[in-house]
């Protein structure tokens, strides 16, 4: 019986040893989780920040491109209203340089008309 007795008290021990290997483990894990889990918070924290500042961002961006829009469809604008006035200087010039040329004409044509009164 002594050993039944013998045996028994190693298979305790054996497994008492065992179940704090066990233990031991677990602890090991659990600190490995807990240390998982700070990181993954860290991040969410990290993300909701980069989600927020992107939101952030885009509206900026968003209110910056309607600005230069408008500014592109401004100087189109300006642009367009700018070549309608050099083609009415062009045309006031051209009218004005052939009224010039007819009125010189017809004062050239006064002058002699004038001479010939004289002879």
């Amino acid at each position: 019986m002594s050993q039944h007795g013998a045996a028994l008290q190693t298979y305790n021990q054996e497994l008492v040893k065992c179940l704090e290997e066990m233990k031991l483990r677990r602890t090991e894990l659990q600190e490995q989780i807990d240390s998982q889990e700070e990181e993954k918070n860290n991040l969410q924290r990290e993300i909701e920040k980069m989600s927020c500042k992107l939101t952030r961002l885009n509206d900026s961006l968003a209110k910056r491109i309607a600005v230069r829009n408008e500014y592109d469809r401004t100087i189109a604008d300006t642009e367009t209203a700018y070549m309608k006035i050099l083609e009415s200087s062009q045309l006031l010039l051209n009218m004005i340089k052939r009224e010039a040329t007819s009125l010189d004409q017809t004062l050239v044509k006064t002058n002699m008309d004038k001479q010939q009164f004289r002879q």
